[in-house]
């Protein structure tokens, strides 16, 4: 959860806590445990800001090893993604061609037989 919460910080900084945990489908506790655990690693700082409302609020702002951090792990999970994707498209490719082999035999038979 952690580089879905720094991903969309280095979009959007002023994403509220409640925000997030509508983003993400998890508990506002949830975030808050991430968000704190985010802060006490050094990742990000939080600053005050005014919303529109003239209420205060906090800005959550990616620090330089936050943004070395969070290019690392995206890194390390598309070159996962690649992975997966390369076995599926391999997978892919073996069941084509068995479905070409079990199917040979009946394109050769008269139309007829085929049918039946």
């Amino acid at each position: 959860m952690d580089v879905l919460i720094l991903r969309q910080l280095a979009r959007q900084p002023h994403t509220t806590q409640r925000e997030f945990a509508k983003l993400l489908s998890v508990s506002l506790g949830r975030v808050n445990y991430c968000i704190n655990a985010l802060l006490d690693k050094g990742w990000i700082k939080a600053q005050n800001f005014k919303r529109s409302d003239k209420k205060l609020a906090y800005a959550y702002l990616l620090t330089p090893e936050g943004l070395e951090n969070k290019a690392r792990i995206t890194a390390s999970f598309l070159q996962r993604k690649r992975a997966e994707y390369d076995a599926l498209r391999a997978e892919i490719e073996q069941l084509s061609a068995e479905i070409e082999v079990e199917d040979a035999p009946k394109a050769l038979l008269p139309d007829a037989e085929q049918n039946a």
